[in-house]
């Protein structure tokens, strides 16, 4: 790895390098690697066999499965530093998602195998791991429950409020992320339209205000009741 690409893992990857010995960073130094992708990009495809494990570092990352009649569904959005793509690996199956960059980001990828031989003598990290894949299971457990009751307006307000969560707000209150129109609506199990209405709705309720692709939110404590009562 170029020293000017990662010039200190222990930065860009501050979970886990705490949990290391210095002979395990040295190996994680030695075969880490780092990867730009533009936006749209794809990173790994379903039915790809896994072989990394990815750290998100910049930009953002969207998960996503194939449905019925080819339709995309966003499953989980990816944000900075946050892990992905290694459960498929310690399920002995390829990936059932795909990964794409929404904008543009710069992810590390360590070796599965490397991965593997780190938890084997590791202890705290295999701990870290087994709870960062319980934590994603009871997200998406949740999740699950929610996309399927919820109504619309529910749906909307709870992406809205895991965006803000996830990415923040800048200083006008915008979320810290823009999403196209589609990929809201699928991050919410709805339609495009009914996506676009709702947040028109959310709008002249003064909820939140619209500038494009950008989502200014004027009443948050109101969004998050919204999305608590579904």
């Amino acid at each position: 790895m170029k020293s000017q690409e990662i010039a200190d893992l222990s930065s860009s990857l501050p979970d886990i390098w705490r949990l290391l010995n210095s002979q395990e960073r040295e190996i994680l130094r030695k075969h880490a690697s780092i990867h730009p992708f533009i936006k749209n990009e794809t990173i790994y495809c379903e039915g790809d066999e896994p072989k990394d494990m990815m750290c998100l570092l910049e930009g953002r990352v969207k998960i996503t499965k194939e449905g019925v009649g080819g339709r995309s569904q966003i499953m989980r959005m990816i944000s900075p530093i946050q892990y992905f793509g290694y459960r498929a690996y310690f399920a002995q199956e390829n990936y059932l998602t795909g990964a794409v960059a929404s904008e543009a980001s710069i992810v590390v990828l360590v070796p599965m195998g490397i991965v593997v031989n780190l938890l084997k003598n590791n202890t705290k990290l295999m701990m870290y791991f087994i709870k960062q894949l319980s934590i994603d299971l009871g997200i998406a457990d949740e999740r699950s429950v929610n996309l399927a009751q919820k109504h619309l307006r529910g749906r909307l307000a709870e992406s809205l409020v895991f965006l803000i969560d996830s990415y923040g707000l800048e200083d006008d209150k915008t979320i810290d992320i823009y999403l196209a129109r589609e990929d809201l609506a699928s991050f919410s199990n709805m339609t495009t339209s009914n996506a676009i209405r709702t947040l028109g709705n959310f709008v002249v309720e003064k909820v939140i205000a619209l500038d494009g692709r950008k989502i200014k939110v004027i009443d948050e404590e109101k969004l998050r009741k919204i999305s608590k009562l579904g």
